[in-house]
């Protein structure tokens, strides 16, 4: 797989200014992505990365398991074209965000093995913990990265508390790079795997 000069760069200077190979491999092919395209080296120590989850994503890919997001921003940034957002199904509910709804209507087409990224919607990540908890839920794997001061925070902390394979952060930091981001690590660990 070729690399473009610029990533090349970019991850060089990645590795000079944050030391991340006490981490398993997969997981720190996700942080470096992630630092890739947000910049923050914060993200070294705030991300919670796990190489079963890394390695639950990477399976779930090969085997071709559905893709799905809470926005469109977050699809857009997926390798591959992968990826459905279901937010413009969602028809308005006077108790749910139209994020949460699209997450609902996802898991009602897609109830288990999916991998779901989140990069955007608290409400959309909470859903997901919620429907899980429910038995409504099966994902192979949860990117929870949504970014904001309301619920954010409190939104990843549930997913990690859920017992769901996921990768997210501490705090209230995200959005939809970061997210596609963790998610294209993966892809291309999964491209690398079925090359060989």
């Amino acid at each position: 797989m070729t690399v473009h000069p610029i990533e090349a760069q970019s991850m060089r200077i990645v590795g000079d200014r944050v030391d991340l190979s006490p981490l398993g491999p997969g997981a720190r092919a996700v942080i470096e992505r992630v630092i890739h395209a947000s910049a923050d080296l914060e993200y070294a120590q705030t991300m919670v990365v796990g190489e079963e989850a890394v390695a639950a994503g990477v399976r779930a890919l090969r085997a071709g398991a559905a893709v799905v997001t809470d926005v469109e921003m977050v699809r857009h940034g997926l390798l591959g074209g992968a990826g459905r957002c279901y937010l413009g199904e969602a028809p308005g509910s006077p108790t749910l965000t139209r994020s949460a709804e699209g997450i609902r209507i996802a898991a009602s087409h897609h109830p288990n093995g999916a991998i779901v990224v989140v990069g955007c919607a608290p409400t959309a990540l909470a859903e997901v913990v919620h429907l899980a908890r429910a038995g409504r839920f099966g994902p192979a794997l949860v990117i929870g990265l949504p970014v904001g001061f309301v619920g954010a925070a409190e939104a990843k902390a549930a997913l990690r508390a859920s017992g769901l394979a996921a990768i997210t952060n501490i705090g209230a930091k995200g959005g939809s790079a970061v997210a596609a981001a963790a998610f294209n690590a993966m892809a291309k660990m999964a491209r690398m795997a079925d090359e060989h």
